[in-house]
């Protein structure tokens, strides 16, 4: 079955006006993370660890920035606390000018990098529960998720079980979830992940018109450092733990993203860019490994 995000009917404006009104608001920040620190176990314990430091960045409304480092690094980390499912140890998040003190479901939706469906709902009961969470009337419900269904190329998986699916099509009933929910921030933790080298090519095509129509702003975190060119407006490079943010890299390719990009001499060099970058941290954190266990990716 051919999946595509460019057919969703969920709120989305084909209006070209929309674009160049993203582009208005491009320098405006909608969240802003300041000095953020997180350390897990007590202060004085020998086992402390500290998976992520000051880190301090302003993500622009409607834009969609990668993060990308070692493993350990305190990428989700920060995902999380950015969405409110961790507190800082130190340091603060700001969305809309409001203080992150826990989810938010009305304004920040999530993909997990895990499989978080209930496996005794079908999927649409999945997708739907998301929007029960967020209190959309019952009457709603239906068609927001069927819409959503449809614009990853699932409907016709509607009554069946998450057992029933492979895992891709796992994660990407979860991206439909988190579509339904018409928030203006997502958050992604590697949401293609667990799928094969050619779709994730054509999803990572299609979120990008997503992103040009909806003015969606987009925190993306992957492993890829083809993804992270291809997708992102801005990639975040983080050190080895304690992540801290090491540079931003600006890709300067308008969305939608053309497949050409994937192949051109400008993807490459950034992506060779990234790459100088990561690899003595990541050489670090393979002699640290050991004590890296439990710090977050």
């Amino acid at each position: 079955m051919t999946m595509s995000l460019l057919d969703t009917k969920q709120g989305i404006s084909h209006d070209p006006r929309r674009k160049m009104e993203q582009n208005v608001n491009r320098g405006e920040a909608i969240i802003k993370v300041e000095g953020v620190s997180q350390a897990f176990g007590a202060e004085g314990d020998p086992r402390r660890v500290i998976a992520l430091e000051s880190a301090t960045l302003d993500i622009a409304r409607g834009e969609l920035l990668s993060l990308i480092g070692p493993s350990g690094c305190g990428k989700s980390t920060l995902l999380n606390i950015i969405g409110g499912l961790t507190t800082p140890t130190t340091g603060r998040v700001t969305i809309d000018g409001h203080l992150v003190k826990g989810p938010s479901p009305q304004k920040v939706a999530y993909v997990f990098q895990e499989n978080t469906l209930f496996p005794w709902r079908t999927v649409i009961d999945n997708v739907k529960l998301g929007m029960a969470f967020q209190g959309v009337a019952k009457g709603e419900r239906e068609e927001r998720a069927r819409h959503s269904l449809e614009t990853v190329g699932l409907v016709d998986f509607a009554q069946h079980y998450p057992a029933q699916l492979s895992g891709g099509m796992k994660q990407r009933v979860q991206l439909a979830r988190a579509l339904g929910l018409q928030t203006e921030v997502l958050l992604m933790d590697e949401p293609f992940a667990a799928l094969d080298e050619q779709t994730r090519m054509v999803l990572g095509e299609d979120l990008s018109v997503l992103l040009a129509r909806t003015g969606k702003t987009i925190i993306f975190v992957t492993h890829s450092l083809v993804e992270a060119v291809f997708l992102a407006d801005r990639v975040a490079v983080l050190t080895a733990r304690p992540g801290k943010i090491k540079k931003i890299i600006d890709i300067e390719e308008p969305h939608p993203r053309k497949s050409q990009f994937m192949t051109s001499s400008k993807l490459s060099n950034l992506r060779n860019e990234l790459y100088e970058l990561l690899h003595d941290e990541i050489r670090k954190t393979m002699t640290h490994q050991p004590a890296e266990a439990g710090a977050g990716a």
